[in-house]
């Protein structure tokens, strides 16, 4: 797609890119396969974001300063069918939610992190704590020894609970997003794009509240009085977070920080699902495995078929749908480009077209490195 905007060409190494966002195409070019591929890939993924988020809500709410809380995968229903499933490993790896969610406590959600460094939240959290650990000697104990160490496990909590709302809320894009392509709505690469954005707006303003129930009473640790809401305050951290920063896994990647392998910006640092490399997928300790060992369970039949059109068959499928979910998360990541923009796509002004430009090179500018090049 050629640039349509009556502006100069950009220097930009990947200016083609630049130009084909401009013109109103996304990341991932646009073909029957790509978006074969994308929706599939997104359905299960809406599974799975479902089970994740019920998990970290169930948590936060009912986990709330549980000092050894073994049975948290559980959502409540501890049964021995149950318990042996789980030393069975048959059941979903609730620890890929708990590691994006600690990829956002590290790298923070501004809005948030605000509101945690409060005095507000002081005098909410230090309710709730007293009520919890009323009767609990060596908590109580363990307080007056260390008095910012359950304060900082209710920020953690809270960062639980902010995540959970967040993937509420893209689980049902998601699935809505295949029942769409389902009935032939979706065709296109570009339509994806805009099913998501448009959910993302609609969401926008919804609040992002966390409150606790301690014995018969509800303990308010983020009121709706804060002002969080879902798209400042959750998904552009979100996006920050996971799919651009994030951090190594571990026992694979190695850093020597002495020998300046790593900026001592936290803000340069770049593993996130949109630079990460899907070869080691399938190894063990690899958080991705653990998700995609979850979405296949629940990859359609028609994505399905085309795995297995491969030389491998099913030998790969977990590489294959790590693949798949990095196209998918440039969709996503280009309609929070577009939701983002400073100014409408198609405007005609030159000031908030040069605006726009400069927006747009600047995500360029951090696409290089990614793994951008090799979707196209």
């Amino acid at each position: 797609m050629t640039q349509t905007l009556a502006l100069p060409s950009s220097n930009h190494p990947l200016a083609d890119i630049l130009y084909h966002l401009e013109a109103g195409g996304a990341l991932l070019p646009d073909s029957p396969e790509n978006v074969l591929e994308v929706v599939g890939v997104l359905k299960s993924y809406g599974h799975v974001l479902d089970a994740y988020q019920r998990n970290l809500n169930y948590i936060a709410e009912h986990q709330f300063l549980v000092m050894f809380p073994f049975f948290k995968y559980f959502n409540g229903e501890v049964t021995l069918p149950k318990l042996l499933k789980h030393w069975w490993h048959d059941r979903i790896n609730y620890e890929f939610a708990e590691y994006c969610m600690k990829s956002m406590f590290w790298h923070g959600a501004e809005g948030l992190d605000t509101y945690l460094d409060s005095e507000a939240f002081d005098q909410h959290v230090r309710a709730a704590i007293r009520a919890k650990i009323q009767g609990d000697f060596l908590v109580q104990g363990l307080d007056r020894l260390f008095p910012d160490f359950l304060p900082e496990q209710v920020r953690m909590m809270c960062y639980y609970s902010a995540l959970g709302q967040f993937w509420d809320v893209m689980s049902r894009m998601f699935l809505s997003l295949s029942d769409r392509y389902d009935r032939g709505e979706i065709q296109t690469i570009a339509q994806v794009v805009q099913h998501i954005q448009d959910a993302l707006v609609a969401a926008a303003a919804n609040p992002i509240t966390y409150a606790v129930e301690i014995k018969g009473k509800v303990y308010d640790i983020i009121p709706a009085s804060v002002g969080l809401t879902f798209l400042k305050d959750t998904a552009i951290p979100y996006v920050e977070a996971v799919f651009f920063r994030s951090f190594p896994f571990f026992g694979t990647v190695s850093y020597n920080a002495q020998a300046g392998q790593i900026s001592h910006n936290q803000a340069d640092f770049n593993y996130g699902a949109l630079f990460a490399d899907p070869l080691p997928i399938g190894g063990s300790g690899i958080p991705p495995t653990l998700l995609m060992q979850d979405m296949l369970h629940y990859i359609p039949n028609y994505l399905r078929e085309v795995y297995m059109q491969g030389l491998r068959g099913d030998d790969d499928l977990r590489v294959k749908i790590c693949l798949s979910f990095q196209k998918s998360m440039f969709c996503v990541t280009t309609a929070a480009i577009f939701g983002l923009m400073p100014y409408p796509r198609t405007t005609t002004d030159p000031e908030q077209q040069q605006a726009n430009r400069a927006y747009l090179e600047g995500w360029m500018d951090r696409f290089v490195g990614s793994r951008l090049l090799n979707v196209q």
